[in-house]
Formats: structure tokens, sequence, C-alpha cells
């Protein structure tokens, strides 16, 4: 008996051992984090992206050369690898400050325009372009298409973008209307080709508003916005970027208008876009946008101080939030909102 009890003992005990073994479960997996929080960079003024199936490539202004971030997901930028894609020759025309590049897909190519100029004497900064035959921008070879511009203008000329409408394109930017000008005004014109002109530049807006002012009367950073009713919109940013109220502009398309009758657009008379003192936001602008991962959202992305009298300098930093619409068909972007608080990540990602 004693040796019987003794089994049956040893039977349960190890029979517990192996039920408690198998009875351990792995504890569930950390919930995947749903924010993130601003700035995008510690640095990147004038930031632009173009989103290309399930890619985003973002640029900014860095003054040395061009460079390209790809990712997957906006609110993880910080994790893409940069890689410079083109570097300026030694001298000429665009060899020096390198701004405000931007990325688009056009006729089956991609295109880079950018600002540059010949001397450190910022009234050489001209516009120009880039061409790339491959599929994927980051690969390939970049072909200097040259200068684009009105040659019967060859004024001050920066922040190029373009516009399809219609089955046309349209490149927009900023200028001045002569050499000894000092009011930044934006300028439009039909596109021959994604690096020449069709037509001469035609003014649509220029400083009218005391808000578009401030330090030097500017408009400036041109931007494309269409709305969900088919409503074209332009952003523009106003007012000069050394004070802290830089902000952004808005200029209304009539429905079926022309771009290229001034008539056809209509200014808003307040900015849709301004500081935050509350916020610590100081002379938000030069922005752009883009739709979250799964389409179903609209996020504007743009550059910030996070301290008053900044200026122009390497503190800009870029910053996304989400916007929605007004009934109007125009954009309520909101308040600027604080860098630091935590926001949900795009839709999609």
């Amino acid at each position: 008996m004693k040796n019987i009890s003794w089994l049956l003992l040893l039977f349960f005990s190890m029979s517990c051992t192996g039920k408690a073994k198998d009875s351990t479960v792995a504890p569930p997996p950390a919930p995947a984090d749903t924010t993130f929080s601003n700035p995008l960079l510690d640095g990147g003024a004038d930031p632009w992206v173009y989103k290309n199936g399930n890619a985003y490539y973002f640029l900014c202004t860095n003054g040395g050369n061009i460079t390209i971030r790809k990712t997957a997901a906006m609110s993880e930028l910080r994790n893409a690898i940069p890689k410079v894609v083109w570097t300026p020759p030694a001298t000429g025309a665009n060899s020096r400050n390198i701004w405000a590049p931007e990325l688009h897909r056009l006729q089956g190519k991609w295109y880079l325009y950018y600002t540059a100029g010949a001397t450190s004497d910022l009234a050489t900064q001209r516009l120009f372009v880039l061409e790339n035959e491959a599929t994927e921008p980051l690969e390939g070879v970049w072909k200097d298409k040259g200068k684009i511009g009105d040659p019967q203008a060859d004024f001050f000329a920066i922040d190029g973008t373009v516009l399809t409408y219609n089955n046309k394109n349209y490149f927009i930017w900023s200028g001045q209307i002569s050499g000894k000008d000092i009011t930044q005004r934006i300028y439009i014109a039909e596109m021959e080709n994604p690096w020449t002109l069709k037509t001469g530049r035609v003014q649509i807006s220029m400083p009218d508003y005391d808000w578009e002012k401030h330090g030097s009367p500017v408009n400036e950073g041109p931007e494309i916005l269409k709305g969900p009713d088919g409503q074209l919109i332009l952003i523009y940013s106003a007012s000069s970027c050394g004070t802290d109220d830089y902000a952004l502009g808005l200029l209304r398309l009539k429905k079926d208008g022309d771009p290229l009758n001034p008539a056809h657009w209509t200014k808003a008379s307040q900015p849709v876009f301004t500081k935050s003192i509350a916020n610590s936001v100081f002379g938000p602008g030069h922005n752009g946008f883009f739709k979250s991962k799964d389409g179903k959202e609209d996020w504007i992305i743009y550059h910030a101080n996070p301290h008053a009298g900044q200026g122009c300098g390497g503190a800009r930093s870029p910053r996304i939030q989400p916007f929605t619409w007004r009934a109007d068909g125009t954009p309520d972007f909101g308040e600027a909102l604080n860098p630091y608080y935590k926001l949900k990540k795009p839709s999609g990602e």
C-alpha cells in the first residue's frame, strides 16, 4: 500500500506540474501606438509631400541640395532614410540657395521644380526643372532641363508648383514685376511641356491686405487644393517669413473658370491659418496637402517656428494636422496645434 500511495502521489504531482506548465499563456502584445507628435523632423522649411500609390515622398529646403525621404506612413517620417538625388553645380545660375523643391509626376515622368540662384544675392533666384524617366524617383538619373519662366519677364522668381486642370498644365509661382520691385506676387502661365511655358505670365494675386504685408509685402508658396465638390483653391503664404505673422491666404477659381483670367480668382479677405501664441506656433506657412493612406482624410503639412522671433532660419520644422471642409467648399484648417500634443495618426496607417 505504501508503494501504491507513493506512486499515486507522484502521478498526481507530475500531472499537476504538467498542467500548470501547459496552462502558461504568453502575455498579450502591447497595443500599437495610434498616436504621434509633431514636429515630424527637427528642421525642414518649405515642406512638400507627394503621394504615389502607398508611398509618400517628402522634400524640404536644406539650402545645399535636393533630398527625398520615402515613407509608408507620414507620422513616421523621422524614420525615413534621406537620399540626396541632386547636388547643384559648383558655379552657375542654379548653384546657390536651393529652395522649396517639389516633386511632380507628369506625362509618365518625374519632375523636380526648385528655386536656386547664381550668387548669395537673392535677386538672382530663379526657377529650374529636373527630369527623371525612372519609375521610382529615388532611382534613375535626374537630368537638368534648365530654367523655367517667362523669358519676357526674367526677374526674381521662387516657389514653383504645377496645376493640372481641364487636361492642361499650368505653372504657378511667386515673383516680382520688375528688377526694382519689392512686392512678391503670384503668377500663372500655361505650360507647353513640363519645362517650358506656353504663355506669358499673368498676375493673379498681390498683397492687398495689411495681414499680407508684415515685414514686407509678400505672396509666395502657392499650392493647389481641390475641394470635395471640385472647387479649385489656391493656398499661399503671406507676409515676410522673417516675422511671426507669416500666414496662409486663400484664392478661389470660379466654377469652370479660366486660370489665366485674374477676374476669375477671388481672394479671401482674412487669412485662413495663422500663428497661435497659446500653442507656441509662430510663422506657420509654406504648406502642402496630402490624403491619408486610406484616402479618407485630408491633411495639411506646413512649417513653423517653436518660439517668437526666429524668422526664416533653421528652427522652422515640418508639422502635419488634419483639416475638414466648410459647407461653402473651402477648407477649415482650424488652429495651428501645439507641436507636442498627441495626434491620432492619419487613417490607414
